[in-house]
């Protein structure tokens, strides 16, 4: 009896010994790779790389893709993720992953977490950059979840992870003329004459544009540019977009747009897709809107 717990207990030490000599050998190998490891056996997480899906008046959506990486023995679970997006130290998004997470041992997992961006605040952060003309900055993820587990006596895990990414200027649209043509019953051809303003130091595509022309709180017309149109870098691109009113939209408010341009507001809605040359992740295929307003009196005279 006392010959089999010494067995026991040898087999016990020997256990412990083998998990020691495992623990201090991946611990070594976390160490030596550096980064979100920080020298301990715990779940890593890397901010791989975030895609625009939507620019519009007031928000900008995105998608952050996180990889969740666990070194350890045994699989986790967690019921949500709540997490906080940086740009340049200030945050810009506070939200929650509702979704359960699971990464299993010694495997990694990606996970995609939508975010959305008050662009009044987004364009402070960038107003800031531009004075201090920095073209890179730090996008910055804090992220905390509970476990089904407790890791190193925990059961609530945080992480702060970052990338240096080049920063992201919005597009500008800018109306520079409306061009009437001539005014007629039947067809009235319009030329909306358009300013797009890239502060990027890289040019992207628009396509698939679709516009439409309101006067006096009335649509008049609208179009669609399917073609791709070059966005210069650090520059502003002027484009022409040819519109053409259907017979008799412009009836009612034809007397305004003669004789009172001054008090008739116009609204231009400009949606379209952002396309990079290059494929770049960060804005491929994005959706773009924008929402100009003024009143005619901004233009030319109407031609007659």
């Amino acid at each position: 009896m006392k010959k089999g717990w010494i067995i026991a207990l040898a087999l016990l030490l020997l256990g412990a010994l083998g998990a020691y000599i495992w623990y201090s050998r991946l611990k070594h190998e976390a160490a030596a790779e550096g980064g979100a490891y920080d020298n301990t056996l715990k779940p890593r997480l890397e901010m791989t790389r975030f895609a625009i899906t939507d620019i519009s008046e007031d928000t900008v959506r995105m998608n952050l893709y996180m990889l969740i990486d666990n070194p350890l023995p045994v699989g986790f679970k967690s019921p949500n993720m709540d997490y906080t997006f940086y740009i340049a130290n200030t945050p810009v998004m506070v939200d929650a992953y509702k979704k359960p997470i699971e990464v299993k041992a010694g495997d990694s997992t990606v996970v995609m977490l939508p975010a959305k961006l008050l662009l009044k605040k987004l364009t402070k952060v960038l107003e800031t950059l531009d004075r201090k003309d920095i073209d890179s900055t730090n996008y910055k993820m804090r992220t905390k979840f509970a476990l089904d587990i407790p890791i190193l006596g925990q059961k609530t895990f945080e992480t702060t992870v970052d990338k240096r990414m080049p920063t992201f200027y919005l597009p500008k649209v800018k109306i520079d003329d409306i061009d009437f043509g001539k005014l007629g019953l039947k067809r009235t051809d319009i030329a909306a004459k358009v300013s797009i303003t890239n502060r990027n130091k890289f040019p992207f595509n628009i396509t698939d544009a679709h516009y439409t022309v309101t006067i006096a709180g009335k649509t008049i017309a609208d179009g669609y540019q399917p073609e791709p149109i070059l966005i210069k870098a650090q520059s502003t691109t002027p484009v022409i977009f040819p519109v053409t009113a259907r017979p008799g939209k412009t009836l009612s408010v034809l007397p305004k747009m003669l004789f009172d341009k001054k008090d008739t507001p116009y609204e231009v809605k400009f949606r379209s897709k952002l396309i990079d040359p290059k494929n770049n992740p960060m804005i491929q295929h994005s959706k773009f809107v924008s929402t100009i307003t003024g009143t005619l009196d901004d233009f030319k005279k109407l031609k007659k």
